[in-house]
């Protein structure tokens, strides 16, 4: 019983560390003593190294602040002395791991290549409540057939039984009879998303066996709901109900990345399209049928686009119009009123000159905002097409005709264009509401330091972030990490991306607190929601200064807003702060009694450049803005970006 006690108490340590990602379990070894006498207690603590670096170091300092008396949280009633505490690694282990894993992936020798994929009905009794009813073999476990699954189906259900996550039942049936979706040459498996991995991880993680634990690797799950990519996690109606946001449900911003809580509204009937702002739903038939339908204009966006292949599209949930990532190359693909197909280019060949030829290609391009295109042979079946009626009119247009020779247009992209608003139908700050709605600042980040919002950053590079120092000044350590394509914090859309900071750059520039921020892995891709901001150039001043704006949350931490700005005389920031050569001086364009938001440390400085179309990061704030009248008239000080593009750009290149 008493070395129950003592696991139980350091599992907590553990779990409620920063380093709970990567921890698995603790173990009592033996309990050394004799009545009346000091104990002593040996234990073994295991850590997955997969998931985070482990040092010796940082698990002495967890459990001597447990020891301490000032701050200990879960052995308040026990008397340890410090010098008693002793910590060896251990590679026995992971050594026999590493050796296993490495005897497991080395196949046996084969000519014969292992069959295609094919769905399979859904045959496992237990997991009957699935929404669909075909899975896929062999499934993530290596499972090729339902005997398969049954010999293992025991084990899960132990899991599900003991309660460890709220939703395991659904987690373990999504992983053993998988989604499947059918596709050439072979079918494709539909994983439970990242985040859902993640979760069950967090809570049955330490209840895995072994083999299970090096097939159940949660970076190995794709990250998005489109295209078929992902299953989301279920119940997220319910979980804004609990949470006491039931005013979110149709309210018209899509706060699930299933779209369930925008779905059955009263606004929005069956078989509608949601247009993705707003209370406002139109007929999937309209669109991209050459009328604007949505407010926002999303129907007719990206009628013209990039798709690996037709298949892939049409897997792409129909619920909104707008993709939860880019394709950085891929076949034009055209839709019209739910009609989708691919761009031949056989009738270019035959009518144009091959000088003329290539120009047209590169004017078409433009139209689609890339670089580089070329002709392939298409070898997807059962496509439609469409040809260019006049490839050299001003404005290109399209008609449907067969494409025998299969010839078709690929493109593949170059570097996206920073810091635009893709899916505002106006440029610059003209009609930009104070209240943010997805999409209108994809490069705004918000901080977590062990799941709690602490500061803001700036997208920058596809794994470089920007900020400031003092978010981490007097800060032990912590496991930090970022959330990217949100305007509301207590929600999950289908756009949000999430990843852990791993590294921490400081400025050498003399009087500037700005640090880069490093991400565990780069964004896989960008979107609508989730893209780079310009940086300024060196010269000063760089941009527009006249549009400026900072961004701020909600009272509540919750809804992203913008307070707009104007530079400021330097001595009005002096009487406040301590300013620096290196700082900027700004104070709200327009006064106002109202308090409705915070700024946090971190918080951008964002200007319009002088095409009056991008944005540009010029300052980073360096302390929290508190809501009331008194701080919301005081000025703001910047910390200035342009004197350190140097410095950034050779370290993010």
């Amino acid at each position: 019983m008493r070395s129950r006690k003592y696991r139980d108490r350091l599992n907590l340590i553990f779990r409620r560390s920063w380093l709970k990602v990567s921890f698995l379990a603790v173990e009592i070894l033996a309990l050394d003593g004799s009545e009346g006498e000091d104990l002593v207690v040996h234990f073994d603590i295991r850590f997955d190294p997969r998931y985070q670096t482990i040092a010796t170091p940082d698990i002495v300092e967890i459990l001597t602040r447990e020891i301490s008396r000032e701050t200990s949280k879960y052995l308040t009633n026990l008397t340890i002395d410090p010098p008693s505490l002793e910590v060896q690694e251990s590679l026995t282990a992971l050594n026999a791991q590493v050796s296993q894993q490495t005897t497991v992936s080395t196949p046996p020798p084969t000519t014969t290549p292992p069959p295609p994929r094919r769905c399979a009905n859904l045959d496992l009794s237990y997991c009957k409540h699935l929404p669909y009813n075909v899975t896929s073999y062999p499934n993530i476990l290596g499972h090729r057939s339902l005997a398969d699954v049954e010999e293992d189906v025991i084990a899960f259900r132990e899991l599900v039984d003991a309660e460890c996550y709220r939703l395991a039942y659904d987690f373990v049936c999504q992983v053993l009879q998988p989604a499947c979706i059918s596709n050439q040459p072979e079918d494709l498996l539909q994983l439970p998303c990242r985040s859902f991995c993640r979760e069950f991880w967090n809570g049955c993680g330490s209840r895995l066996p072994d083999r299970i634990k090096r097939l159940l690797d949660c970076s190995n799950f794709p990250e998005y709901t489109d295209q078929g990519g992902c299953r989301a996690k279920p119940g997220c109606v319910q979980a804004l109900q609990a949470k006491a946001l039931s005013p979110r449900i149709c309210d018209g911003v899509i706060d699930c990345p299933d779209l369930s809580d925008e779905k059955n509204c009263a606004y929005c009937r069956d078989g509608y399209m949601h247009c993705g702002v707003g209370r406002t739903c139109i007929p999937r038939g309209n669109r991209c049928d050459g009328k604007v339908d949505c407010t926002n204009g999303s129907d007719e966006k990206d009628c013209l686009s990039l798709a690996p292949s037709i298949r892939s599209v049409k897997s792409q949930p129909s619920d909104t119009p707008y993709a939860a990532k880019y394709n950085s190359e891929g076949f034009v693909v055209f839709n019209e009123k739910g009609t989708i197909g691919k761009l031949c280019t056989a009738n270019l060949n035959a009518t144009l000159p091959g000088t003329e030829m290539e120009t047209v290609l590169q004017t078409a391009a433009s139209s689609l905002g890339v670089k580089s295109v070329e002709v392939r042979i298409d070898d997807e079946e059962d496509v439609q097409y469409v040809h260019m009626q006049d490839p050299s009119a001003s404005e290109i247009t399209f008609v449907r005709a067969p494409c025998p020779s299969k010839e078709v247009m690929y493109v593949e992209c170059s570097e996206l264009e920073c810091g635009v608003q893709p899916l505002r139908g106006k440029s610059g700050s003209r009609g930009l509401n104070k209240m943010a709605e997805p999409a209108d600042w994809p490069w705004h980040v918000a901080l977590f330091k062990e799941e709690v919002h602490v500061c803001d950053a700036t997208l920058v590079a596809e794994n470089w972030l920007i900020t400031t120092a003092t978010c981490f000044q007097g800060q032990p350590k912590a496991e930090w990490s970022a959330r990217m394509g949100t305007v509301r914090l207590s929600s999950t859309s289908p756009w949000q991306q999430e990843r852990r900071i791993v590294g921490m750059i400081k400025s050498p520039v003399e009087g500037s607190t700005t640090v880069l921020l490093k991400l565990d892995r780069p964004l896989s891709t960008f979107s609508d929601f989730v893209r780079p901001v310009c940086l300024p150039s060196s010269q000063d001043p760089p941009v527009n200064a006249t549009h400026c704006n900072t961004l701020g949350w909600a009272r509540n931490r919750d809804l992203l807003q913008r307070v707009q700005l104007r530079h400021s005389a330097m001595e009005r920031c002096e009487n406040i702060s301590i300013v620096s050569v290196n700082s900027v001086c700004t104070e709200p364009a327009y006064s106002t009694d109202d308090c409705n938001e915070e700024e946090v440390a971190g918080s951008p400085m964002l200007c319009l450049q002088s095409d009056d179309r991008r944005w540009a990061l010029t300052g980073v704030g360096s302390w929290r803005i508190a809501c009331s009248k008194a701080a919301f008239e005081r000025p703001r000080l910047y910390d200035k970006m342009s004197s350190n593009i140097a410095w950034i750009k050779s370290t993010i290149e």
